[in-house]
């Protein structure tokens, strides 16, 4: 049994599960849109439920499919699974699981969660196939983030509506162009091992300007999304901050300098993602 927890505690390291806050807080932001204010508690905690079950199970699953890439990539070999930590039975079990979670709860929720969950699964589990077919997987991963907000506003109303769709792009295009700088660090590795990802294609400058844009798009869809939902100044204020972190994220890292890549990576990835929804929660509660 104390293998069993070790195990588990490794997976959830391996896995950066506290990593859950880069998605969790759109999601947030679909159901208080929605709601136009707070959802009901017992919806509230199916969505969080469903959105942590459906990350553990992607990125366990990206784990496991790409073990032999990261024990042959010297910044990923010291990954649980290529380091011998865990096993390739214990991980897959851990996906199986997670998955059957995430269904679990989606089934509770409404029934057009429960017919949408196995196709979002899908996403969420076959982005970890696209860096062998695509140079645009950064993008597919940034679908899997980006249907989190649309698949809350569909837990909240039971239906899907054109204007929550705004916000699933503009969060598609945030998590691809981090995504891009963060490939920057595999540059040479992808190249050598004919992996396709945007800096291999184009180079670490093409890479860079490719990322600005799509933060750039990303911003200009946040603006559109506060006169689609009439939102006042708090969300202005909130999208500004967005802005400002964005060009602070690009600023501290460069084509010839990726030290700070971690911190631009995680840290404010996850403070834009926090800031963003508490100006428009405030906002949407301020003018219920």
């Amino acid at each position: 049994m104390s293998s069993f927890w070790k195990s588990t505690a490794v997976t959830l390291e391996m896995i950066k599960w506290e990593h859950s806050i880069f998605a969790l807080p759109f999601a947030l932001t679909g159901a208080v849109l929605a709601a136009d204010g707070w959802p009901h508690p017992r919806v509230l905690m199916l969505i969080l439920l469903c959105m942590v079950a459906a990350r553990s199970a992607a990125m366990a699953f990206n784990r496991l499919v790409d073990a032999r890439l990261d024990a042959a990539n010297p910044r990923t070999a010291g990954r649980a699974l290529p380091a011998g930590l865990l096993s390739t039975a214990f991980v897959g079990g851990f996906v199986v699981v997670s998955s059957v979670v995430f269904l679990v709860g989606a089934a509770l929720l409404n029934r057009l969660c429960l017919a949408l969950a196995l196709p979002a699964l899908l996403v969420v589990l076959g982005y970890s196939y696209m860096k062998r077919v695509t140079r645009w997987s950064h993008l597919v991963l940034g679908l899997a983030l980006g249907i989190a907000p649309a698949a809350a506003w569909i837990a909240v109303r039971g239906a899907l509506d054109a204007r929550i769709v705004v916000l699933t792009v503009a969060v598609l295009l945030w998590v691809g162009g981090f995504d891009v700088l963060y490939a920057c660090q595999d540059f040479e590795h992808d190249r050598r091992v004919g992996l396709n990802s945007v800096p291999q294609a184009f180079g670490l400058a093409g890479a860079f300007r490719i990322a600005r844009l799509m933060h750039l798009a990303m911003w200009a869809l946040l603006l559109w999304l506060v006169v689609l939902f009439h939102l006042g100044p708090v969300a202005l204020v909130g999208i500004v901050l967005v802005a400002a972190l964005l060009l602070y994220e690009h600023s501290i890292v460069s084509p010839g300098d990726l030290r700070r890549m971690n911190a631009a990576f995680f840290t404010l990835n996850g403070v834009i993602s926090v800031l963003f929804f508490l100006f428009v929660a405030a906002d949407v509660l301020h003018h219920r």
